[in-house]
């Protein structure tokens, strides 16, 4: 017959003292997964919520970011006048020619310099991305060298506050406004007019163009036009695709917080092997008394394996609650698709958090497993005499 659950709870709080190191080192190996993994998760979350369903992103055959694109102006009137593409109510195509720069800006209180993005959007830009909101100051004015940035950086970087003026590329850049782009990609960028950027940073050529199609059958003939277009060496593709698919960064925060977790885990896993035999040699005699009382070696080898999973699990539930507050904390890491600097949010989900559970019942289970072997195998006689 198998064990209750409540003799193995009991002995875990009983023996708090011999048990609390082995908790707060599996609370902290599994904090450190979570933290980690919510990082990736974060990256991940900035790029799905980026773009509109209902518009294509036009760039250079070849290229995997905006930034290593170029379209030719004679190419985007072409693109501009196609069929299929949404109107606004002035019967003006909606159609925005976006160049991308990368400038180096210091950040606040000294802390060294960074990549940041300088999106130049055409009057129709605004319209295009509805999830960016103004919220201090106001837009730009084309021809004033004038910029709105991201709210996220605003924080991170000197001289980003309202009026604030920075030097790039020879030419003293004014602040305008500062802009919340709903958690997205959008939110590492700073904006300006694109013909102003053009002109001040020297790009004969725009880096990609979007496009409000009339209906998702306008988009996919459009895409096929402009792929079968030998003057136009361009691709389309949905938006939503091309910003799912910038998540390069978020594979080597994986794999560190895997290798980390790993690291950890062996520590956390010895630590609860030593507990777990120091209880068997503690409750030597109790052990021979449960074979006395009738119960098996697999009841006794299944109930330390039980006690295990629950002390690792315990750790467990501490490492997601060490790990909650920072729920939504934004940080920023240099991304590998634009090297520029990105800004998201630590997003530690109900899914990651069960992850970290689960982890830790597996590191609980692994140390306890020698130690339930030696138990389950005492011999009768010798267990009853010991002392």
């Amino acid at each position: 017959m198998a064990l209750p659950l409540t003799y193995n709870i009991r002995n875990v709080f009983i023996r708090w003292r011999a048990t609390l190191a082995t908790i707060l080192g599996v609370a902290l190996v599994v904090a450190v997964y979570v933290l980690v993994q919510s990082m990736a998760a974060g990256l991940e979350k900035a790029s799905a919520n980026t773009g509109d369903p209902r518009n294509l992103l036009v760039v250079r055959k070849g290229s995997t970011a905006e930034s290593s694109s170029q379209v030719k102006l004679e190419q985007f009137k072409l693109i501009r006048y196609m069929p299929g593409i949404a109107h606004d109510a002035q019967g003006q195509p909606l159609v925005s020619a976006d160049v991308i720069v990368l400038i180096s800006l210091p950040r606040r209180e000294n802390q060294g310099e960074a990549n940041v993005m300088v999106r130049g959007v055409s009057p129709m830009g605004k319209a295009l991305r509805p999830q960016v909101a103004l919220v201090e100051g106001r837009w730009f004015t084309p021809g004033k060298r004038e910029v709105v940035v991201s709210r996220r950086l605003a924080r991170r970087f000197a001289n980003f506050d309202i009026g604030g003026k920075f030097k790039t590329g020879g030419k003293e850049l004014t602040v305008a406004g500062i802009m919340d782009a709903g958690n997205s990609a959008f939110d590492s960028e700073i904006w300006m007019d694109s013909d102003e950027a053009r002109s001040i940073f020297d790009r004969e050529n725009y880096s990609s163009v979007l496009v409000r199609m009339e209906n998702p059958a306008a988009g996919k003939s459009l895409a096929d036009r402009i792929e079968a277009d030998k003057r136009l060496p361009l691709r389309a593709l949905p938006e939503t695709e091309y910003y799912a698919s910038q998540t390069t960064t978020a594979i080597p925060i994986k794999i560190l917080g895997n290798f980390l977790a790993i690291a950890m885990s062996i520590g956390a896993t010895f630590a609860a092997m030593n507990t777990m035999y120091a209880s068997v040699g503690s409750r030597t005699r109790e052990i021979g008394t449960l074979r006395v009382l009738g119960y098996r070696r697999s009841s006794i080898l299944a109930s330390f394996l039980v006690e295990g999973a629950f002390l690792a699990l315990i750790g467990g539930v501490l490492g997601c609650l060490l790990a909650l507050p920072l729920h939504g904390y934004s940080v920023g890491t240099m991304s590998f698709e634009t090297f520029s600097e990105t800004v998201f949010q630590f997003r530690i989900t109900p899914f990651l958090a069960m992850k970290g559970l689960l982890f830790s019942i597996l590191v609980g289970l692994v140390g306890s497993l020698l130690p339930a072997i030696r138990a389950a195998r005492l011999p009768v006689i010798a267990a009853l005499k010991s002392v």
